[in-house]
């Protein structure tokens, strides 16, 4: 097994976080806040746009069983690319789309993909995803894992 990490945002973290658990080659998805200037962030800071922090899901993932660039491919598709600081009814920085990479071949093939994607015809407007290095990933709190199944929700 080569295991392997990554970091997408892509709105509110629940749902990605219950579309990457069903992929097939990723071994977790925790859902937590990353790329902000406050340390240990909690869910009510981070709603307040000042903390800096994304709604993230940190997977690992096993690189033998699945690609960057499927889990790339699932990222643009669960999610609205190109808007600033919204995704669907939510609103606010911490709903941004960003991609946190930590080797420099994940920064290569998360800006390939991005440019593919662009052309690919799938977005009119412009992708406006962060692709930044990995910084310090806190988890959410426990309440925001696996919410989907802990509440029933598919």
């Amino acid at each position: 097994m080569s295991t392997q990490e990554i970091i997408f945002g892509a709105g509110c973290f629940w749902s990605v976080e219950a579309t990457f658990r069903r992929v097939k080659g990723v071994i977790n998805a925790i859902c937590g806040y990353a790329g902000g200037h406050t340390d240990n962030p909690v869910y009510s800071a981070v709603c307040t746009g000042t903390t800096g922090h994304i709604e993230v899901v940190k997977l690992t993932y096993d690189a033998c069983q699945i690609e960057l660039g499927m889990l790339l491919d699932t990222f643009w598709h669960c999610h609205n690319p190109t808007t600033r600081d919204q995704q669907g009814l939510d609103i606010g920085t911490q709903y941004r789309s960003a991609i946190f990479f930590y080797t420099p071949e994940q920064k290569v093939v998360a800006e390939l993909s991005r440019n593919e994607f662009q052309k690919s015809g799938c977005c009119q407007n412009p992708i406006v995803t962060e692709i930044l290095p990995a910084t310090h990933f806190y988890p959410a709190e426990e309440f925001h894992q696996r919410y989907f199944e802990k509440h029933g929700i598919r």
